[in-house]
């Protein structure tokens, strides 16, 4: 009787299957593939080889802690001779004295996560098991039977692949680009991300159910959501929308998620202080990418926040132009979700493609702070009926901006209702550049077209539909295009009246520091014109001036200060208003890469920055991290202060891990300058180790 067959090694062949799969920037030391498609491994016997006359073999697959056939969490296979790309199952690929190689494929709806391998052997009744250890299986959006199929290689490059990218904020007038480390393949990140799903609600309340869930993107997009902010559950960040960051770090300190998700799961779990919108949506993209999911960061500028659901945000400010507390509505500068690729089948047919999810706890979705997956072409169209939270992500696009003028009795008189101002220039990365592109025709359609027309009475936005008259007497506000942080700048309003008669109107222009999410912090410049004469077809300016020292007590990180400009007209008792966000920009710092950037061999970057301010800067450092480029370093400034104008300059060592474009992020901060940012390109050189 022939002896039953013994196990020596597994050979799972990670290089080749790694780099077959797409996940060869995970590294080779482990098995780490993409289900919908085959891997390979070699299996070694000692004594005697496999025979197929004697011998049968088959296999079994498990993940989770209640694996069950029931719930797809488990599958047995027999090793055959051919392979079936919709299920589990094994085929032979060679068979050489005592080493037997087979392909396994996995079904394109198969859950993702740490899988078990088993080989089960039976010879003449004799069974025998032998673990062949684990892999990850991750989605697959070059699988066409998968969910998360994306029909164009640059794309899935770009939203599956890049590990670096670009953020946009500031103001619509004056966006800016952050250089962001996503980090998805550094390493132990996918296991934090995989641990993440382990520490969700549903998981916690039915480990059997939500692992048999597992294979679906919109499941799993909702689960990220929720589990990015920490209001509910065990999640990665705590959010702080304040000016006091000592007990953690400021939201504009970060500059990637590696470091948040390593604290996070250094700390059991406990929350990461502190994030806000940016931070959420980039932290919520790196996990979402290192599962498979293609997912980019996005920004909208003018962003309502419509607590009540009525589709308008209502906006007080006094008779002196300063915006008051009085409603729980806002319009952020800026918001920032992500767009994950998925199909939805849950849905009716034409809503696949890109959904909105928003990991920023603003409102609860099914008693949870988490937000979508909305799909894009839903917003667009005003079918506010489908999942999930579409009239929230609709009103953050769309919402009506309705200006109220609060006087000294405390009655409240309507001013303004501005039908444009919301959901303007979404923004995101272009595809294989730094580029921003507009997405905005995603969300809406062209102003006054008949399609924008639909999808309003699809909203029930009616008002939208109204054309605004022509105004013969409004205000607006001018100022230069780019504004320095530590200098003084000035302001100008500009009364026109193209009326037939003359208009006499009192002026009162007033500028606040603001948190980005537009709530005011502190007044810090003021102005009053009273009975400004403004003949028929004439314009009248008044300037306000707003001076470094009184703004620079109380300038939040990203240096913006709203000015709010109201004329009371006399007789008519007409009163117009006017908005302006201004963004005050940081001086540069100067990255030079000394040297020949090739992979494995030391580098040097040279790192200058002149201190732009009036006023001494000191205690500062220099933050530099990069995705295959250096862990994070926080190197101290080479001088305790910088003296106004002064320059420095810091050298950086590191040594490139990763071939190809990479991005060596650096971030200054001092006591008087905070989250002074830049990025240099670099092209790695690829060499053998």
């Amino acid at each position: 009787m022939a002896q039953v067959l013994e196990l020596a090694a597994t050979d799972y062949h990670c290089n080749v299957n790694n780099s077959a799969h797409r996940t060869a920037d995970f590294g080779y030391s482990r098995l780490i593939v993409r289900r919908g498609d085959r891997f390979t491994l070699t299996l070694t016997f000692s004594g005697r080889g496999y025979e197929s006359k004697q011998d049968r073999i088959s296999l079994s697959v498990e993940t989770g802690l209640v694996p069950s056939e029931t719930t797809g969490t488990k599958a047995q296979f027999p090793l055959s001779n051919t392979l079936d790309a919709n299920k589990w199952n094994a085929a032979l690929v060679s068979n050489v004295g005592n080493k037997l190689s087979l392909s396994i494929c996995s079904p394109a709806n198969a859950k993702i996560g740490h899988y078990t391998l088993t080989l089960w052997c039976t010879t003449h009744g004799q069974s025998t098991s032998f673990d062949l250890g684990q892999f990850i299986l991750l989605f697959n959006p070059w699988c066409p039977d998968d969910t998360v199929f994306l029909d164009v290689e640059n794309q899935r490059q770009e939203y599956v692949l890049n590990d670096q990218g670009l953020l946009f904020q500031g103001a619509k007038d004056q966006i800016s680009a952050m250089a962001w480390n996503f980090g998805q393949f550094e390493i132990g990140i996918v296991d934090i991300c995989l641990k993440i799903l382990d520490n969700s609600l549903n998981f916690l309340k039915n480990q059997e159910e939500d692992y048999s869930h597992r294979h679906d993107p919109v499941y799993i997009g909702r689960i990220v959501a929720a589990m990015v902010n920490c209001n509910d559950d065990k999640g990665i960040l705590e959010g702080n929308w304040g000016t006091d960051y000592s007990y953690g770090v400021s939201p504009s300190m970060w500059n990637g998620s590696i470091s948040i998700l390593r604290q996070w799961n250094k700390l059991g779990c406990q929350p990461v202080r502190f994030g806000q919108c940016w931070v959420f949506a980039a932290v919520a993209c790196t996990v979402l990418r290192c599962f498979g999911i293609p997912t980019r960061h996005i920004t909208n500028f003018n962003s309502a926040h419509d607590t009540d659901e009525n589709l308008r945000v209502d906006s007080f400010v006094d008779e002196n132009g300063k915006r008051l507390k009085q409603s729980k509505d806002s319009i952020w500068n800026f918001h920032c979700w992500v767009e994950s690729w998925m199909s939805r089948p849950d849905l009716k047919p034409g809503y696949d493609g890109w959904q909105v999810l928003d990991p920023t706890p603003q409102e609860k979705s099914e008693g949870i702070y988490c937000c979508g997956p909305a799909p894009v072409k839903a917003i667009k169209e005003g079918d506010i009926n489908q999942k999930f939270d579409i009239p929230f992500v609709f009103a953050e696009v769309n919402a009506d901006y309705v200006s109220w003028l609060v006087l000294k009795d405390g009655s409240k008189k309507q001013i303004h209702v501005n039908h444009r101002l919301v959901g303007q220039k979404i923004s995101t990365k272009f595809v294989g550049s730094d580029e921003r592109e507009d997405i905005t025709h995603n969300y809406k359609y062209q102003e006054g077209s008949e399609e924008a027309r639909k999808a309003f009475m699809n909203a029930d936005m009616k008002n939208k539909l109204s054309k605004e008259p022509e105004k013969k007497f409004f205000i607006k506000l001018r100022t230069q295009k780019v504004n320095m942080n530590g200098a003084d700048f000035e302001v100008s309003a500009v009364v026109t009246n193209n009326a037939s008669e003359v208009k006499k109107c009192n002026l009162y222009l007033c500028a606040q520091t603001i948190l980005y999410n537009g709530q005011p912090i502190t007044d810090c410049s003021w102005k009053c014109v009273n009975n400004v004469q403004i003949g028929p077809q004439e314009a009248k300016m008044e300037t306000l001036q707003v001076l470094y020292s009184n703004y620079k007590q109380s300038m939040a990180e990203n240096n913006q200060i709203l000015i709010v400009a109201v004329a009371v007209e006399n007789e008519a008792n007409e009163v117009l208003i006017s908005r302006k966000v201004i963004t005050l920009q940081n001086a540069e710092l100067h990255i030079k890469v000394l040297g020949e950037p090739i992979q494995y061999h030391n580098l040097t970057a040279e790192i200058s920055f002149s201190n732009p301010m009036p006023v001494n800067l000191c205690n500062g450092t220099f933050l530099v991290e990069g995705a295959g480029l250096t862990e994070e370093q926080n190197i101290p400034c080479p001088v305790s202060v910088i003296k106004p104008g002064q320059k420095v300059k810091l050298m950086v060592m590191f040594t490139p891990q990763k071939s190809g474009l990479r991005k060596l992020i650096v971030d200054f901060n001092a006591n008087e300058l905070k989250a002074v940012k830049s990025f240099k390109n670099i092209i790695i050189i690829p060499t053998d180790k």
